[in-house]
C-alpha cells in the first residue's frame, strides 16, 4: 500500500511539473491535461488480498470517469512518443455474490502511469498503442452467519491498449481508446476492460 502512494505521489507531481512547462503550438508536442469518461467492465474470479482468497466469479459493466496529465514529444514529421498518468472511479461498480457467505466487491478508484506511442497520419490525425502500470483499490465485505469480514486491499497490475486521437485546433484534442488490464495475482484473477472517450488540453 506505502510503494502505491508513493507511486501516486510521484505521478502526480510529476504531471504539476509537466503543467508547468511554457506553452507550445504544436498538436501532439508538449504538456496536456484531460479528462475522459466511457464503459468499464470489471471481471473477477478471486481477490487476494488482507481476507485470503475470496470467490468473486462475478461481471459488472459500469461508467467510469478520470482525469489525465502528461507530455508528448514529436520524433521527426509521423512519430510521438510520451507519458501520462490518469485518476479514475467508476460508478455503479459493485458487485455481490450471494450464497452461505455473501461476497461484497466495491471497487473505490484507481490510478496508471503508462507510455504511448504513436504515428501519425496526418498533421491532426494520431493512432496510437499504450503500455504500463495500473493500480486498483478496492473494499471486499464477507458476509457469513456469525460475522462480518472487510478490508481495503490494493491490486497492482499492467495495463495495455490503444487508440486514436485528433486535434480540433492548436491546443484541444479528443481520443477514443480502448484498454485491458490485469490486476490478479497468481491467486486471483482481476480483469478490466475499458473504453475511453476523452478530450485534452494543450500548453
Amino acid at each position: 500500500m506505502k510503494s502505491s502512494l508513493r507511486t501516486l505521489a510521484g505521478a502526480m507531481v510529476a504531471a504539476g511539473l509537466v503543467a508547468a512547462v511554457p506553452a507550445h503550438a504544436e498538436p501532439f508536442n508538449g504538456p496536456f491535461v484531460g479528462v475522459q469518461a466511457g464503459w468499464n467492465q470489471n471481471d473477477i474470479g478471486a481477490l487476494d488480498g488482507d481476507l485470503g482468497v475470496v470467490g468473486v466469479d462475478r461481471k459488472k459493466d459500469s461508467v467510469v470517469g478520470g482525469i489525465f496529465a502528461g507530455y508528448d514529444h514529436k520524433i521527426g514529421a509521423s512519430f510521438v512518443i510520451g507519458a501520462e498518468a490518469g485518476f479514475n472511479m467508476g460508478i455503479d461498480d459493485k458487485m455481490t455474490r450471494r450464497g452461505a457467505v455473501d461476497t461484497i466487491v466495491n471497487p473505490l478508484h484507481a490510478f496508471d502511469v503508462s507510455a504511448r506511442a504513436g504515428y501519425l497520419v496526418n498533421d491532426k490525425s494520431l493512432i496510437y498503442v499504450r503500455g504500463g502500470y495500473d493500480n486498483m483499490r478496492a473494499r471486499t465485505t464477507v458476509i457469513g452467519p456469525n460475522a462480518t469480514l472487510s478490508s481495503k486491499d490494493s491490486y497492482d497490475g499492467w495495463m495495455v491498449g490503444g487508440g486514436f486521437e485528433r486535434a480540433l485546433g492548436e491546443k484541444v484534442s479528443t481520443r477514443l481508446e480502448y484498454r485491458y488490464s490485469d490486476l490478479g495475482s497468481d491467486a486471483g484473477k482481476f480483469d478490466r476492460h475499458q473504453v475511453l472517450l476523452g478530450v485534452a488540453y494543450r500548453f
